[in-house]
C-alpha cells in the first residue's frame, strides 16, 4: 500500500509553530475587507493572497513515487511572496548561500543607516524614490569614504527596511560592508585591522548625500508634497538637520559565514515571523518584540509583547509590503553585477555549493522528502495535480476580488 509524505511546512516536531499569521489573516481578512481602516493596495492584497494559498491545493501538488514500493511524497507548491513567513525564510538560506559563494574572505561590518522621524510623511508620499535615495546615499557614503582614505574598491550588501520591532513606520537600511577591498593601483586584496570611523564624518557626509537628492527632486518637479513654496521646503530641511541622522556600526566579524548568518534575519525574511506570535485570541494577536529604548543590566534591549486588534494589526502590517518592482536588496561596488572578484580572494572550495529545495529541507527536519524511507531509493516525478481547489477556497478568491473592486469603485466616484 502507498504511503504519502506530505511535505507542506519546515519545522520538525520540537520546533513546530504554535500560531501562524496566515490563522489570522483567514480567521479576519475577509470580514475587515468589508469595510477596511485604510486604502488595500494591489500589491498589498496580492501579498495576502499569496499566504493564504501558499501550501494548499489551490497552487497545485508535486507527486513523487519510489520506484520499488511505490512510498508516494506529496509536494505542496509555494507562493514565493516575500510576504509570506514560510517562504521568505526558504528564500533566505537560498540567498545566503548564494551570496556567501561571492563575498570577499576578510571580515566585514554590519552598520544601519537612519533617518529622522521628521522626515517620515514625505517618504510615505514618495516611496520609491526616496527610499531607493536612501539605499544610495548609505552604499556611496560608504563607498566614498573607503576610495579616499583607503584607495579601495569595497563590496556592499544592502537591505531596505521600512519597518521597526513594533511595525511602526520606520525607513532605515542595514549594510554588509567589506571592511577592506581590492586596492584601485595593485589589485591586492587589503584589509582595514583598525576598527575605528570618524563617526561624525560619516554621519554628516550620509545626511548630506541624502538632502542634496531630496532638493535636487525638489527643484526638478519630482517630489509630492503640502509645502508652499521652495523657501518653505528648505526651512523645512533646516529643521530636519537638527535632529539626529543616526549610523551604527557593529564590531568587525571575521568570516562571511558569520556575516550571512548575523544579517540574515534583517534580509528576506518576512515583516513578522511565525515564531513571535505568542497569542491568537478572538479579534487580537499578540507577538514579540525588542524595546531598544529599555535596557536590561548587560545593555540588552528587553524582549516585551505588543497586543493588537485586526483592525489595527492589518494596515500597519500591510504597509511594509514593498511597492511593484521595489528590490528591497541591492549590491554596491565589487559586489554587484559589474564588480569583479578574483578567485583567490574569495573562501576556497563555495563555487558549485548550491541548496536544493530537499537540501533545506532535509537541514531543517533532518530527512530528505525525495528518498523513500523503506528503500532507501530517490523517488521519481510522477505528476502535478492541479484545479485541485475547494468550492470554499474558490469562494474566498471571488470574495476577495470582489471587494477589491467595490473598493476601487469607490474611490473613482
Amino acid at each position: 500500500m502507498c504511503e504519502y509524505h506530505v511535505h507542506r511546512g519546515y519545522e520538525t516536531i520540537n520546533e513546530a509553530k504554535k500560531y501562524r499569521l496566515v490563522d489570522f489573516f483567514e480567521r479576519h481578512w475577509d470580514k475587515y475587507m468589508e469595510s477596511p481602516t485604510e486604502y488595500v493596495k494591489p500589491e498589498q492584497l496580492k501579498a495576502v493572497n499569496a499566504m493564504r494559498v501558499c501550501r494548499t491545493a489551490v497552487l497545485g501538488i508535486d507527486e513523487y513515487a519510489c520506484p520499488d514500493c511505490g512510498e508516494i511524497t506529496r509536494v505542496y507548491h509555494s507562493c514565493k511572496n516575500r510576504f509570506c513567513p514560510t517562504c521568505s525564510w526558504q528564500d533566505t538560506v537560498r540567498w545566503a548561500e548564494k551570496v556567501k559563494r561571492n563575498m570577499l574572505w576578510i571580515k566585514h561590518r554590519h552598520v544601519v543607516c537612519t533617518l529622522p522621524h521628521s522626515l517620515h510623511p514625505i517618504i510615505k508620499k514618495n516611496q520609491k524614490k526616496l527610499l531607493s535615495a536612501l539605499m544610495r546615499a548609505s552604499a556611496h557614503t560608504f563607498q566614498e569614504w573607503f576610495e579616499c582614505k583607503y584607495r579601495l574598491q569595497i563590496g556592499i550588501i544592502l537591505v531596505m527596511h521600512s519597518g521597526g520591532e513594533q511595525k511602526e513606520y520606520h525607513p532605515h537600511t542595514h549594510m554588509i560592508v567589506s571592511w577592506g577591498g581590492i586596492h584601485k593601483e595593485t589589485g591586492k586584496l587589503v584589509e582595514i585591522k583598525d576598527e575605528y570611523v570618524n563617526y561624525k564624518f560619516l554621519q554628516k557626509k550620509f545626511r548630506c548625500k541624502f538632502e542634496d537628492e531630496l532638493i535636487k527632486m525638489n527643484d526638478a518637479g519630482e517630489l509630492k508634497h503640502d509645502f508652499n513654496d521652495r523657501h518653505d521646503f528648505m526651512r523645512f530641511i533646516k529643521s530636519v538637520n537638527q535632529n539626529d541622522w543616526i549610523l551604527h556600526l557593529e564590531p568587525a566579524i571575521q568570516t562571511p559565514e558569520e556575516v550571512i548568518r548575523y544579517i540574515g534575519r534583517y534580509s528576506k525574511r518576512a515583516c513578522l515571523s511565525d515564531h513571535k506570535i505568542t497569542s491568537i485570541e478572538g479579534e487580537s494577536i499578540t507577538f514579540r518584540h525588542k524595546d531598544y529604548r529599555d535596557r536590561d543590566e548587560r545593555n540588552k534591549a528587553k524582549e516585551k509583547e505588543l497586543t493588537l486588534h485586526y483592525r489595527d494589526f492589518f494596515p500597519m502590517l500591510l504597509q511594509h509590503v514593498p511597492e511593484p518592482y521595489f528590490r528591497i536588496v541591492r549590491y554596491y561596488g565589487l559586489y554587484s553585477n559589474k564588480g569583479f572578484i578574483p578567485e583567490e580572494y574569495k573562501k576556497p572550495g563555495t563555487e558549485n555549493q548550491k541548496q536544493s529545495w530537499s537540501d533545506i529541507q532535509e537541514l531543517k527536519t533532518g530527512e530528505n522528502p525525495m528518498y523513500c524511507s523503506h528503500c532507501h531509493k530517490r523517488k521519481i516525478y510522477i505528476h502535478t495535480l492541479l484545479d485541485t481547489r475547494s468550492k470554499e477556497e474558490r469562494q474566498i478568491g471571488i470574495q476577495t476580488i470582489n471587494t477589491f473592486l467595490k473598493i476601487k469603485r469607490k474611490r473613482a466616484a
